[in-house]
């Protein structure tokens, strides 16, 4: 559910390509203890910490139960061993309860998806443009409450109501008119909780506990609430790069409301996926409807439905979801050619395994379609720096460049991340399924390359377009740097500008995110290595009044407070 701000070091977004479908021979199928040998060599190369907090992972097909187990502990405080029998938030996979509990209202004939939101919430301001279909798949435009400066600090604490938590982020701005883009967002799904409770005279919780839950007895999804124990709950905790694992910030479990609630183990998620992929939920033209991405939540690589992505892995479509939220990461896939259900469940946010990464390496694998190994290679640095450049895609670019002899590539806006050497100028990237190929003119110069975001199959085209320019690296005298050391702030995120401890640098942190470096490219001009971004500050002299944070193609400007 929860999303951070700028300057975040994100993990590296597999964007899935559009490939045939593969068919696949049942008895080319790994059996049970194939699958376990190959999920638990994966993850033990994950290194997770025994002593610290960890993964929950379930792999099965159809009603068969391939593999099980956790990693780390449930509780740090009390040397509690994680079980996949525990409980976890799942944050935003909440989005698909909320969304089917709508569409069986739906089915009901007690809404439709083109009725207009004001029919329901008539005092919401521009009710009567949004639809339920734009709510559902993210284009209706609403402001997230969870983008708001500062809000996830603070406010998230509070205990509100559902129309005390409306009244957060009604009266914001519109990012778009209803259905002109796609755009992620956590109101819009408080928004169907809302209408949900409009039509059933229930919480959203209550109605999907009643209408979906207990009927096919899954007792193990639940709405935590603010005080109630929850048997074989896991905690959940924070990791911060270079800093001791702490308690998950604190945030009250009214504010995730139907887009991030509820709390549920492995087992239970396993069934629900076999439940609402089966037919057991919803009617069969309001399940196609739901699984398939229309309009703008159809275009540049969104393939969103309603509660669910609508993705291709090997050349076999995924339906999936993944959740965020303090203290806890979750996934949940669906591959519907092999029935085949992937459940993993961290019970830590910040850095720690790529859920996404494993997910589809044993999915791939329980597929009898796993991806190619590609064994490392060693080049000269020589051979490195003959393929650094910056590549671009329209107005995209990526920069491939040699630090301490090993090849990085960053994409604009983005953190570097290293490449690793295979043959036939292929790289892969850490824990990633990605791949890029060098191309090269008869000359052997590079000339671009291609991104093979599968591994293999349909590739996207970077030109390369020029030369790697090296940025300057200059000391600030103390007045220099006194002049820009202060706190800024805009509606969209708030920074500080402080002196290291020796005083002989500059270090920036957003609110609620780890303090980074900086390094001068003058006197007015400061930039990461971390991540692709710059900070230039006005006037050109003087103390410092405002400060834009420009990184890929967004540019931020915030005022000295």
């Amino acid at each position: 559910m929860l999303k951070k701000l700028m300057l975040k070091p994100l993990l590296l977004a597999t964007t899935l390509c559009c490939v045939g479908t593969t068919a696949i021979a049942a008895d080319t199928l790994p059996d049970a203890q194939d699958v376990s040998r190959y999920a638990t060599q994966l993850l033990q190369q994950q290194q997770i910490d025994s002593n610290g907090p960890g993964l929950a992972v379930l792999v099965a097909r159809g009603d068969e139960l391939l593999f099980k187990h956790a990693y780390g502990k449930a509780n740090i405080e009390l040397d509690v061993p994680l079980s996949p029998q525990h409980k976890f938030r799942i944050g935003s996979v909440t989005k698909q309860f909320a969304a089917t509990a709508l569409l069986k209202l739906i089915d009901e004939g007690k809404a439709a998806l083109t009725d207009p939101l004001s029919k329901y919430l008539p005092d919401y301001p521009n009710a009567e443009a949004i639809t339920l279909l734009q709510l559902l798949n993210h284009t209706s435009g609403v402001k997230s409450y969870t983008g708001i400066p500062g809000y996830m600090h603070n406010k998230i604490r509070y205990e509100l109501s559902t129309a005390e938590l409306i009244a957060e982020f009604k009266d914001l701005p519109v990012d778009f008119a209803p259905g002109a883009e796609f755009k992620y967002n956590n109101s819009g799904y408080v928004l169907l909780g809302a209408v949900i409770e409009a039509i059933s005279g229930k919480s959203w919780h209550q109605y999907i506990n009643d209408a979906l839950l207990q009927p096919h007895k899954l007792s193990n999804i639940v709405y935590p609430g603010e005080q109630s124990i929850i048997a074989g709950m896991a905690g959940g905790y924070s990791l911060r790069p270079g800093q001791d694992v702490t308690q998950a910030a604190l945030l009250s479990m009214t504010q995730p409301h139907a887009a991030g609630a509820l709390v549920a183990d492995a087992d239970a998620l396993w069934q629900w996926n076999r439940l609402l992929h089966s037919g057991k939920l919803l009617k069969a033209d309001t399940y196609r409807q739901m699984i398939t991405p229309t309009g703008a939540a159809a275009k540049n690589d969104s393939n969103y439905g309603f509660g669910i992505r609508s993705d291709t892995l090997r050349g076999m479509r995924e339906l999936q979801h993944g959740g965020g939220i303090n203290g806890f990461v979750s996934l949940l896939v669906y591959l519907p050619q092999p029935k085949l259900t992937v459940v993993m469940l961290r019970n830590s946010d910040g850095p720690g395994p790529d859920l996404s990464y494993l997910s589809r390496k044993i999915a791939a694998y329980a597929s009898g379609n796993p991806y190619p190994e590609y064994p490392p290679v060693s080049l000269t640095e020589a051979q490195l720096r003959s393929v650094s450049g910056i590549y671009s895609k329209g107005e995209d670019s990526r920069t491939l460049e040699v630090r301490d002899g090993k090849l990085f590539s960053t994409r604009a806006g983005g953190r570097p991340f290293e490449l690793i050497p295979q043959a036939n100028d292929s790289f892969g990237f850490a824990d990633s399924v990605t791949r890029l190929v060098i191309l090269r003119d008869k000359n052997g110069n590079a000339t671009g390359l291609n991104m093979f975001y599968d591994g293999e199959g349909k590739a996207e085209l970077w030109q390369r377009s020029s030369d790697v320019t090296q940025k300057a690296d200059i000391r600030l005298s103390q007045q220099q740097q006194l002049a820009l050391v202060g706190d800024y702030a805009s509606d969209q995120l708030q920074l500080k500008i402080f002196q290291n401890d020796a005083g002989d640098g500059l270090l920036v942190q957003v609110t609620g995110q780890p303090a980074f470096d900086l390094k001068a490219a003058g006197e007015r001009k400061l930039y990461l290595t971390v991540v692709d971004a710059t900070l230039e500050f006005a006037p050109a002299t003087g103390r410092a009044a405002q400060v834009t944070l420009i990184q890929g193609a967004g540019r931020f400007v915030l005022t000295r407070q």
